[in-house]
């Protein structure tokens, strides 16, 4: 791939004039470059491509990643549906920073590939950093990812409107089929004076399917109650109680996770990201597994669609 070149740490092609006047037709002509590039390098920013509404992304996803579009199901984030299985990136005010994070990954399955179109770049900022988490593997103390390795993780969540209500979340209003969902995967659920409490065992680390680097894949340091400001956390809890606060993250076992550990992993992430300023039409393809993304604050309007495939659940 002659116009491949490295931007500020991403991998980036840039296509000469009047290549990517058909971003559908290009896709269809690259597919398996594409998919080399994302098995072995995780991340790609395409620029050049001509204008793509929301029907010729969803298309071009599919294409590029070779099945059909992923529906968002146990969602975490609020966000908005523009066409099928293609929804607005997370909703988050605009003054919110959102964590590096590998998608779905607090659940038992999750997209093997994700992608970003820039429909409207931000004013000011609005970037999606991105981390590798080969890299990040290696770097959080052994310590650390020992005892999180062989604990494992528990993510608990009380449904509410200081977060999500589990009628968004399951995108349901039956109670019934929430009951179901959970047991199908292996989510413990039970309904409470206040609503719906789940609590889901998990990895710290797996090995990619494909290349069997190990990776750090979790969401424990966004979980956690010390991801949110100090005033924040206190209050909460102070509210709510511990137990009925709307996310936490623990050991499997129910032991407390120290936050100074979640600080160093956090700290892992800040120090190996990479970003770049989104342009207009922007094509950002990561495999899930390998890179994590997250989004700076921004001032005026942005608009970043997203669209995910190949769910994958490993043994």
């Amino acid at each position: 791939m002659d116009n491949l070149t490295n931007l500020f740490g991403i991998e980036t092609l840039h296509l000469e004039k009047g290549v990517g006047n058909n971003p559908l037709e290009w896709a269809i002509e690259n597919v398996s470059i594409i998919d080399e590039v994302l098995n072995t390098r995780g991340a790609l920013l395409v620029r050049g491509l001509g204008y793509i509404d929301s029907p010729n992304f969803a298309k071009i996803l599919s294409t590029l990643f070779g099945s059909e579009l992923l529906e968002y199901t146990y969602r975490s984030t609020p966000r908005t549906t523009i066409e099928k299985n293609v929804y607005t990136a997370t909703e988050y005010h605009s003054s919110e920073t959102i964590s590096q994070h590998n998608e779905n990954a607090y659940a038992n399955s999750w997209p093997l590939r994700i992608g970003f179109l820039c429909v409207e770049k931000a004013r000011k900022m609005g970037n999606t950093p991105l981390s590798d988490s080969r890299i990040a593997y290696q770097r959080i103390p052994k310590e650390i990812r020992e005892e999180f390795e062989r604990k494992k993780l528990m993510y608990v969540r009380n449904y509410s409107n200081i977060d999500l209500p589990w009628t968004e979340v399951f995108q349901t209003h039956e109670k019934n089929a929430v009951e179901i969902y959970c047991k199908q995967n292996n989510i413990h659920c039970e309904w409470t004076e206040a609503g719906l409490r789940t609590k889901q065992v998990g990895l710290a680390s797996i090995a990619h399917p494909i290349s069997k680097e190990m990776l750090w894949f979790n969401q424990a340091h966004l979980f956690h109650v010390s991801s949110l400001e100090k005033e924040l956390e206190e209050g909460l809890i102070a509210l709510l109680g511990e137990e009925n606060i709307p996310r936490n993250a623990y050991f499997a076992d129910g032991s407390r996770i120290d936050a100074s550990a979640l600080d160093e992993i956090r700290r892992v992430y800040d120090t190996t990201k990479v970003s770049f300023d989104w342009q207009n039409n922007d094509l950002l393809l990561l495999d899930n597994m390998l890179f994590t993304h997250g989004r700076e604050p921004f001032e005026g309007e942005r608009k970043v669609l997203v669209g995910m495939a190949r769910n994958y659940q490993p043994d």
